[in-house]
């Protein structure tokens, strides 16, 4: 069923869904597979919806025959696959849901993930000259598996996190530095306009005398 291997110790790790009978290009889906292939699942979903809306191109590494360089790939060819990236967004999340359902942790990663071409049947077209125009389906296979981060993964995590509240504190001081110069301006302006006012009544007093 899966292409990929799994230790029979090990299975208590890993999550799986799959989808047969997919109406798409096969070679879509491959490229689509092989972007999120070793992500973590948050990373892979937040790129899939991206790419479902039509935000961002996906790199064509294999089926890139007379294909445009995308600037927004560095200058490498892609295109925008729409319709496969939701596809393989859905599988994905089934594989998630799998997952939870056997009692992964939320730390997870994408073990495997491919596409292929499964049934091909002969078509002919509708109308014009009578050529073959086959009628192709698709299948995809996501395996997801645990991931048990290690003392240094856990110390860097850490680390990151900690650099992170000290930049959102940096950030908050900043800000209240900004508002309470700000305040202070604004006293120190109401003061010299009732400082003015004042003077400007004692000059009008004294011209009276």
């Amino acid at each position: 069923m899966y292409s990929c291997k799994i230790p029979e110790d090990k299975k208590d790790m890993f999550a799986f869904a799959l989808a047969n009978g997919i109406e798409a290009s096969y070679k879509d889906l491959c490229e689509v597979c092989g972007r999120i292939k070793g992500k973590r699942t948050s990373s892979a979903l937040s790129l899939l919806e991206r790419a479902a809306e039509g935000e961002i191109p996906i790199m064509f590494k294999t089926y890139n025959k007379r294909l445009g360089h995308r600037r927004e790939l560095g200058g490498k060819k892609g295109r925008y696959p729409e319709k496969a990236a939701g596809l393989v967004l859905k599988v994905l999340k089934s594989a998630i849901a799998n997952a939870d359902v056997v009692g992964l942790n939320e730390e997870r990663m994408i073990f495997h993930a491919a596409a292929n071409k499964t049934f091909t049947y002969p078509r002919l077209s509708p109308k014009g000259r009578r050529n073959r125009a086959n009628y192709e389906l698709a299948k995809i296979e996501i395996v997801l598996k645990e991931v048990v981060e290690t003392p240094k993964e856990k110390k860097e995590q850490k680390r990151a996190e900690q650099k992170a509240k000290s930049d959102v504190k940096t950030d908050v001081k900043a800000t209240v530095q900004k508002e309470v110069s700000d305040a202070k301006g604004v006293v120190r302006k109401e003061k010299l306009k009732t400082e003015e006012k004042s003077l400007m009544q004692r000059m009008e007093s004294d011209q009276k005398i």
